[in-house]
């Protein structure tokens, strides 16, 4: 790694003391660590050497980094390569819904405002999905149009129907007023918790930097505050170390908009996170991972429930043949309607929260999309296959041997003996991932292009 410039080593210091920062120098020179999280709600089979993420019940530290890219089951949405410190606001985010959300009764509402590429997204849903069934909306959020086809593509491959893909500017969010229990922000900083995984970010570093996306960060945080209901909780989090992107973007949030600092003065329950006056720090040396700073406000106030308010606008009326046919795929009621000419079915216990939320934001995506009806073929759409809420049974499921699932995911046309003819989902150890039309002699791989693996080598995960 390059060297670190004398500004950063000074405000390590100022954040995490002098001794603190001696031992972070000397890990900023090993090799970055390599960690996945497992989907609760797939089939999974563990790595070898794997060692448990202790903050986290689905987190596994790796011995080495394989290529996922060989491996079906990163495809099916089995796993997420996640990085260990950045699963601690997932941690804190299970110790909020327990605390603070136990007694809660109807749909939960939170928001991931900072979403890409869907790291926390994910870990969120599977929390939530966990701690309350169904009785979750979870809006994942992304500026960047650069960045929110890979949030869009990470959510659609884990496979939660309830989770909500928007691309707006936090300040967007203020017509919302008092709407989500939960909101997660973790926002752009400086990055210092690259410094190992990318070298380019130790140059790129600077205290003007730091300065600015301080500001930047007190910008978000005040344009999304009016979307907390009373009684809610507001998780700030970062991957850098300073104390002006952290501890005294907090202290300011507090003071300017009357936030009870919930993780001021608690001790961590995990060894090797540091305490800081208002959150916490996850920092090279100490913990396995590559470095997180994170804290918990609460608004003041009993919390209230902001009804939703259906749009005007009316949505596409689906033919009721195909209406029957598509809510005939899933494990749960449904609303099944068109975007264009996708037919895609939300789950119908938050149907009035995804409307109204459409009726407001830029939705990317939400829901599940079924399928489109081309010509008198109704051909289903690859992200119902991943779903978590499609029934078993929906369609003629086929295990396949791993050679045959990587020919699939390179969109190469395949055999499948003993095959039903017509669509059927290609799974592999029991994960489904996608379909194919089987024409007799061979199969229509209906796998996205987009999503098409390019790499041949035979390298064994």
């Amino acid at each position: 790694m390059k060297t670190v410039s004398d500004d950063f080593r000074r405000l390590l210091e100022e954040a995490i003391g002098a001794e603190n920062a001696s031992v972070a120098f000397s890990a900023f020179g090993r090799p970055a660590s390599v960690s996945v999280r497992i989907n609760p709600f797939k089939h999974f089979r563990t790595f070898d050497d794997a060692v448990p993420v202790q903050w986290s019940e689905y987190g596994y530290l790796l011995s080495e980094r394989p290529v996922f890219t060989l491996d079906p089951l990163f495809h099916a949405g089995a796993y997420y390569v996640q990085d260990s410190s950045a699963m601690y606001v997932g941690k804190v985010f299970r110790d909020v819904l327990k605390e603070r959300f136990a007694e809660h009764r109807g749909i939960l509402r939170v928001l991931d405002l900072c979403a890409a590429p869907g790291g926390k997204t994910t870990d969120i849903a599977a929390s939530l999905r966990s701690f309350c069934g169904d009785a979750f909306i979870l809006v994942s959020n992304e500026i960047m149009k650069s960045r929110v086809s890979a949030l869009s593509e990470n959510v659609a491959v884990w496979g939660d129907p309830n989770v909500m893909v928007t691309s707006d500017d936090p300040s967007a969010f203020s017509r919302l007023k008092g709407y989500f229990d939960i909101i997660v922000a973790d926002v752009p900083c400086s990055g210092e918790g690259m410094f190992r995984k990318e070298p380019e970010a130790v140059a790129q570093w600077s205290a003007d930097n730091v300065r600015l996306c301080a500001a930047r960060q007190k910008r978000i945080v005040a344009d999304v505050i009016p979307a907390l209901a009373d009684g809610g909780v507001l998780i700030y989090s970062t991957c850098t170390f300073n104390g002006y992107e952290n501890d005294g973007n907090v202290a300011w949030a507090a003071s300017e908009f009357g936030l009870d600092v919930l993780s001021q003065g608690r001790e961590p329950e995990h060894e090797g996170i540091i305490r800081t006056e208002y959150g916490y720090a996850l920092v090279p040396g100490f913990v396995p991972g590559e470095g997180q700073y994170c804290s918990v406000l609460a608004k003041p106030g009993k919390r209230e429930r902001q009804e939703c308010r259906m749009p005007k606008e009316k949505p596409v009326k689906v033919p009721d043949e195909i209406r029957r046919h598509a809510g005939s795929l899933f494990d749960r009621p449904v609303i099944v309607c068109c975007r264009g000419s996708m037919i895609k079915a939300v789950p119908e216990n938050i149907y009035g929260d995804v409307s109204a939320l459409e009726s407001v934001l830029h939705s990317v995506a939400s829901g599940c999309a079924v399928g489109e009806m081309k010509g008198k073929d109704f051909v289903p759409a690859p992200d119902s296959a991943l779903s978590c809420m499609l029934s078993a049974g929906a369609y003629p499921e086929t295990e396949t041997d791993r050679d045959t699932a990587l020919a699939f995911l390179r969109k190469d046309n395949i055999v499948l003996q003993d095959c039903s003819p017509g669509y059927n989902i290609v799974k592999y150890c029991g994960a489904r991932l996608g379909f194919v039309k089987n024409l007799g002699r061979r199969c229509n791989n209906l796998h996205p292009q987009a999503r098409r693996i390019r790499i041949t080598t035979d390298r064994m995960i």
